[in-house]
C-alpha cells in the first residue's frame, strides 16, 4: 500500500511550510550552524514524536466503529485545512536549550511537535491506513523534506518562500483528504 507512505509525505510536507518548526528550524540553523546535526536531530525527533502518535491513531482506529471512525477523521482533516490556513510563530520569549546542536534539535522538535497539527495529522493517517511504517516512514520523510531546504540555506531560502501559497496549498490538501474520508469511509 504505497498510497499511505506517499499521502504521509505529501500530508506532512506540504503542512509543514511555515509552521512553528520550520521556523524552529531556520532559528536552529542561524544559532548553530551545524546543518547535519540539525537535521539528525530533526530526524530522531521526528520518528519519535510520530512513531508515537501513528501508534495512538492506530489504536483509536480500533477503539471506534469504521462509520464513527470516518467522520472523526473527515472533521478532523477539514479541521486541519483551517487551522492549515493560520500562520504559526514562534514566540519571542521562546529560548532555546543550551546544549548541543543535536540534542537542543531532538529536544526542541520534539516539544515542538507535540500538539501540532503535523503530529495530529500523523494520528488520522494512521486511524486512516493499516500501515504503521509506511505512515511513521512518510511523515517524517515530509517533515525532512520541508526542514531540510530551511536548514541547508537558511534564512535567504525562508525569505523567498510563498509562505502564503504554501499553506493554501496545504489546507486544499487537507481539506481534499477529509472529504476523500468521508466519501470513501476509512480502513485498509
Amino acid at each position: 500500500m504505497p498510497d499511505a507512505l506517499l499521502v504521509a509525505t505529501g500530508t506532512v510536507a506540504l503542512a509543514e511550510i511555515g509552521d512553528k518548526t520550520q521556523l524552529l528550524a531556520l532559528l536552529l540553523a542561524a544559532r548553530f550552524r551545524k546543518p547535519w546535526p540539525i537535521i539528525a536531530g530533526i530526524l530522531v525527533a521526528t520518528l519519535l514524536n510520530h512513531a508515537l502518535a501513528a501508534w495512538m491513531g492506530q489504536l483509536a482506529a480500533g477503539w471506534l466503529t469504521p462509520q464513527v471512525l470516518r467522520w472523526v477523521v473527515a472533521a478532523s482533516f477539514i479541521g486541519i485545512a483551517l487551522w492549515t490556513l493560520k500562520p504559526d510563530q514562534l514566540d519571542d520569549d521562546e529560548r532555546l536549550p543550551l546544549r548541543g546542536a543535536f540534542i537542543a534539535t531532538t529536544i526542541a522538535f520534539f516539544i515542538a511537535e507535540m500538539g501540532d497539527k503535523t503530529q495530529v495529522a500523523t494520528v488520522l493517517l494512521a486511524a486512516k491506513y493499516a500501515s504503521l511504517w509506511q505512515v511513521v516512514a512518510g511523515t517524517t520523510a515530509g517533515m525532512l523534506l520541508a526542514n531540510v531546504p530551511v536548514v541547508a540555506l537558511g534564512s535567504r531560502f525562508a525569505a523567498r518562500l510563498p509562505l502564503k501559497a504554501a499553506r493554501i496549498a496545504a489546507a486544499c490538501v487537507f481539506l481534499a483528504l477529509g472529504a476523500w474520508a468521508a466519501l470513501s469511509g476509512v480502513g485498509g
